[in-house]
């Protein structure tokens, strides 16, 4: 794989973080792409146990003044108000796919938090900081990156916290 295979990529290279690439057959009748990514990731590396918790998504939000990013176990369900409040706002809403493919340069399924053709505002949830590595999208659907969180946070420059609904 390329370097460069992803805009996420190429943001790892430039900053030299330690990272590893990891991908994985799409099946393009798939609609819950973190679901896939957990499954595939446990199948391609067996006895290195994943944890489903270990595997986060990018979900884009519409914000009053624009979009943010939250980023979050596969698993959990966003608290919009806990997110909104991370972010200093008052509310938070789920982004239009369009708008969020749009300002991201990503498609839905492979939105990256790293990368981003714009950079939003981001908050990963707290619970990251408490695995060696993460994993999360690399920029396309079927393709990851493994990395330490601090290292996610440092370079999206997101703010941390519990944004997992109850």
């Amino acid at each position: 794989m390329a370097a460069a295979a992803t805009p996420a990529i190429a943001r790892l290279t430039r900053a030299g973080v330690a990272h590893q690439v990891l991908a994985y057959r799409h099946d393009p009748r798939t609609e819950s792409f973190g679901e896939e990514a957990v499954h595939k990731l446990a199948e391609l590396a067996p006895g290195q146990d994943v944890s489903p918790d270990q595997v986060l998504k990018t979900l884009v939000l519409a914000l009053p003044a624009g979009l943010a990013v939250a980023v979050l176990p596969v698993p959990s369900r966003l608290s919009l108000k806990a997110a909104a409040a991370a972010l200093g706002v008052p509310k938070a809403t789920m982004a239009d796919p369009a708008a969020a493919q749009r300002a991201t340069g990503y498609v839905v399924g492979g939105i990256s938090p790293l990368g981003q053709r714009r950079s939003l505002p981001t908050v990963v949830d707290a619970s990251a900081l408490s695995w060696d590595r993460v994993l999360c999208s690399a920029g396309k659907r079927g393709l990851e990156i493994a990395l330490a969180p601090r290292d996610l946070i440092a370079l999206t420059g997101a703010v941390t916290a519990d944004i997992r609904a109850a």
